[in-house]
Order: structure tokens, then C-alpha cells, then sequence
């Protein structure tokens, strides 16, 4: 009956799902609609919110770190001895059972550490996988992949959890409740004994979940080979190289460029630990990369060619940014937004027992159109936090509230989903499905934690 469920959701977002780009279009439609409908803007007003400063380019700085993250990423995997690591990996898995579950494990532990870090070593290693254990559905070694994903935001990485930490950032979304030095320690919210629960039954039951999606012989689709060519080294003669070609594969430059790269690696390490943010985890792929590749000439052509496959995020984001514009835009009469208006709404039909489940819940839906962890804190934590406060409940279990239903419905946005994508070089419809599965056992998950602690 499971392998049933999983082929009926393969098959239905196979064939109706359409590219990831149309989805973006899809969405701008209905928030473009919903913004008119529900708070009172005309036209124009929403227009004004999609093409304005917090629109269409309100994400062009993260759009380069995410573009920064498949690129440097990818290019790290072409070298030799991170290929070699990925092999041995890959080569313990001798079965699709075996495959699977291992992609699971690893992804989501690593996204749990960091979701950048994740988010691209799941994909990089579900391709190598696929190269090794022959018989594995690819589309589903994807989707594994990929799942892991679903819990970055209750991870050690989680935006909202270490932003809350912060002193003043309560005050800015709350600031009738919470004074400049009011703070939630990460003890309270990714260390909390409700998140652990949720994190650890997700880590360890993900690779059995997708195990059980592993489709029968006649189901099963095996990549097709054209995926995983690789483009072969060149061979170089030295004597015939030119002074340029010299310098490009210099020693000394290649050094005192690593050198400069890594000095501060450690300082960085020295001052914040392990709280990495995007920006220094892009840092480290660059710097880990060059070294690995030997020469900068080397890592020049790694770059060049792992570079063709960030046109999707580049072309898709500042649609999103523009959804998220409609979306937090405000009729300037009554200062009712869309996003408003959907939290609102949960929030009436909540009591202190049922609102952190209904929190949770409400910032899935806004995901769908805010998918951005920063982005859906400044929507939601000016709404949730003050209605939070005044039924009795935990600030700390209203914003992992918050984390968590930004985590979930990632696994049916493909916004999140396009560096594994294109690092796999597939769609959005070859992998929904079995995130669809993900998303169901997740979100019964995380619901349950919500309601017993």
C-alpha cells in the first residue's frame, strides 16, 4: 500500500507539476490575486510591491550566495581527491537499500550541521551512487538527497534560533513585549529537549522512509547515462606552455592565495566556532577547492565549467523575491498584508495549547511564497510573537514554530530544491513526488512534538 501511495504521488506530480520557472509564475499569479482579494490593494499597488526596492530585487544578494553555493561546491567535487572520497562512500553502497539509506544519513545530518554544506553534498554524493549501484531509481536517489534539507531550520545552522540569540532582534519584531536585552538561547530552542526529539526521529527515520519508497523493478528509473559524463582532463604538455601558462599554474601565487584564504578560515573558526554563516561556508568551499585542485589553472576551469548549471536560480529567484513583496506588502490605510492575513487567521482559531501547532502550520503556507528563513521571520514574528505572548506561550516554542514550518514545505517548493537539481540535471516533476512522502512523515512528526512538549 506505501509503494502504491509513492507511485500515485510520483505519478500525479510527475504530470502535473509543471518546471520549476512556471511554478514561480504560478505562485505570482495567485499571491498577485489573493493580495487584491483579501487586503483591500488595487492593482497596481500589488504591481508596485512585486517590481519595488523589497520585490523582484529585494533577493539579488542572496541569489549570488546561492549562486556561490552550487558553483564553488561543484567545483570542490572535480577535484580528484574529493572525487575519491565520494567514491569510497559510494562504494559501500552495494545495494539500492544500501544506496538510499546512506544518501539519507549523510544528507541529513550534514544539513543539520549546516544546510549549505547539505544541501550540496547530498547531491554531489546521490551522483556518485548512481555511478556505483546499478538498478537505483535516480529520481528517488534525488529526492533522498534532497530530503535531508527538511530539517536545516531546527539544525545548528537555523537562521531564526541564532537570530533570536542576538540582543535587540526580539525588540524589532515585538517591541511592546520584548526589551533590547531580551534573548532565547540556542539551550531553548535548537538544544531544547522538544527540538531534539523532532531533529532525532527525522535523522534517524529518513533513511528508513525512503527506503520503503524504493519502487519495484517496473517503476524503477535508472539514470541516464548522459547525466554522469564527465568531462575528461586535459592532457598537458609543459615544454609548451608560455609564460602566461606558467603563472596561471604558478606554485607560488596557487600558496600565498591559499595562504591568505586559510588564515583567516582559522581566525574565523577561533571567534565564532561552528555558527557558520552562509557567506563563510561559501569561504571555505572556495579556498578548500583551490587547494584541492593543485593549481589556479585548474580550479579556473572547474569554475568555468560548474558555472553552466546555476541559470535556474538565477532566472527564478527574482521572481520569488517579487512573490515575497506581494506577499509582506501592506495597504497603506490599514497595514493588512497578505502574509498578515494568512497568520491572522491561525491565530483566531488558537488557544495556548494549539497555537504553536497552528503557528507552525501557518508559516508552511507563507513558505510556499516567502521561502526564505530571514524572510519569513520578518512576516510572521511581528504577528506570532506578541499573539504567543498574550495566550502564555514560550517565546523559544513560538519561533522554532516559526523554523520548522519554513523548513517543511521546502520539500514541494523547488526554490530550495534548484542546486540539487542542477547538480543532478533534472526537474522539479522527476523528484516532488517522493518529497511529497518526506513532507507527510515530517510534518507528522514535528506536529507531534509541538503538541507533547
Amino acid at each position: 500500500m506505501f509503494k502504491k501511495f509513492t507511485n500515485g504521488c510520483v505519478y500525479v506530480m510527475n504530470k502535473y507539476l509543471p518546471d520549476a520557472f512556471i511554478f514561480a509564475i504560478v505562485l505570482t499569479i495567485i499571491t498577485f490575486i489573493g493580495g487584491v482579494t483579501l487586503t483591500g490593494q488595487s492593482p497596481f499597488q500589488m504591481i508596485l510591491h512585486w517590481a519595488g526596492p523589497k520585490g523582484f530585487f529585494g533577493l539579488l544578494s542572496f541569489t549570488m550566495q546561492m549562486v556561490l553555493v552550487l558553483v564553488l561546491g561543484s567545483a570542490m567535487a572535480q577535484a580528484k581527491v574529493f572525487k575519491n572520497l565520494l567514491k569510497k562512500i559510494a562504494k559501500a553502497a552495494k545495494t539500492p537499500v544500501r544506496g538510499i539509506m546512506i544518501t539519507a544519513f549523510v544528507s541529513v545530518v550534514a544539513c543539520w550541521i549546516n544546510w549549505g554544506f547539505g544541501l550540496v553534498i547530498g547531491a554531489l554524493l546521490a551522483r556518485e551512487i548512481a555511478k556505483e549501484v546499478k538498478g537505483i531509481d535516480y529520481r528517488l536517489l534525488i529526492a533522498t538527497a534532497y530530503s535531508g534539507f527538511v530539517v536545516w531550520h531546527g539544525g545548528i545552522s537555523g537562521s531564526i534560533p541564532l537570530q533570536v540569540a542576538n540582543p535587540g532582534a526580539l525588540e524589532k519584531v515585538a517591541p511592546t513585549i520584548f526589551d533590547g536585552t531580551f534573548t532565547i538561547a540556542t539551550s531553548n530552542t535548537i538544544f531544547s529537549p522538544m527540538n531534539l526529539f523532532i531533529s532525532g526521529i527525522i535523522i534517524f527515520g529518513l533513511p528508513f522512509v525512503c527506503k520503503a519508497m524504493i519502487p519495484d523493478k517496473e517503476h524503477t528509473v535508472e539514470v541516464d547515462p548522459a547525466l554522469l559524463i564527465e568531462k575528461e582532463a586535459r592532457s598537458e604538455d609543459a615544454s609548451k606552455f608560455s609564460p602566461a601558462d606558467k603563472m596561471e599554474r604558478s606554485k607560488i601565487l596557487w600558496i600565498i592565495t591559499l595562504a591568505f584564504g586559510f588564515v583567516y578560515i582559522v581566525y574565523n573558526f577561533t571567534q565564532v566556532g561552528l555558527n557558520l554563516s552562509l557567506d563563510f561556508v561559501n569561504f571555505i568551499f572556495l579556498f578548500v577547492g583551490v587547494l584541492l585542485h593543485g593549481n589556479l589553472r585548474n580550479y579556473i576551469d572547474a569554475v568555468n565549467e560548474a558555472a553552466a548549471s546555476a541559470a535556474g536560480i538565477i532566472l527564478q529567484f527574482p521572481f520569488y523575491a517579487g512573490i515575497m513583496g506581494m506577499m509582506v506588502g501592506a495597504n497603506p490605510e490599514t497595514g493588512i498584508s497578505l502574509a498578515g492575513v494568512i497568520s491572522n487567521g491561525f491565530v483566531s482559531i488558537s488557544n495556548n495549547v494549539t497555537f504553536p501547532l497552528f503557528s507552525f502550520l501557518s508559516a508552511g503556507i507563507v513558505n510556499f511564497f516567502v521561502p526564505s528563513g530571514g524572510g519569513q521571520w520578518a512576516v510572521q514574528a511581528p504577528i506570532m510573537m506578541p499573539a504567543g505572548h498574550a495566550l502564555g506561550v514560550d517565546p523559544a516554542k513560538t519561533a522554532m514554530a516559526i523554523a520548522w514550518g519554513d523548513a517543511w514545505t521546502n520539500m514541494v517548493q523547488p526554490f530550495w530544491a534548484l542546486p540539487a537539481l542542477s547538480i543532478a540535471g533534472l526537474n522539479a516533476k522527476d523528484v516532488m513526488g517522493y518529497c511529497v512522502i518526506t513532507l507527510l512523515f515530517s510534518g507528522i512528526i514535528i506536529s507531534a512534538g509541538f503538541l507533547i512538549f
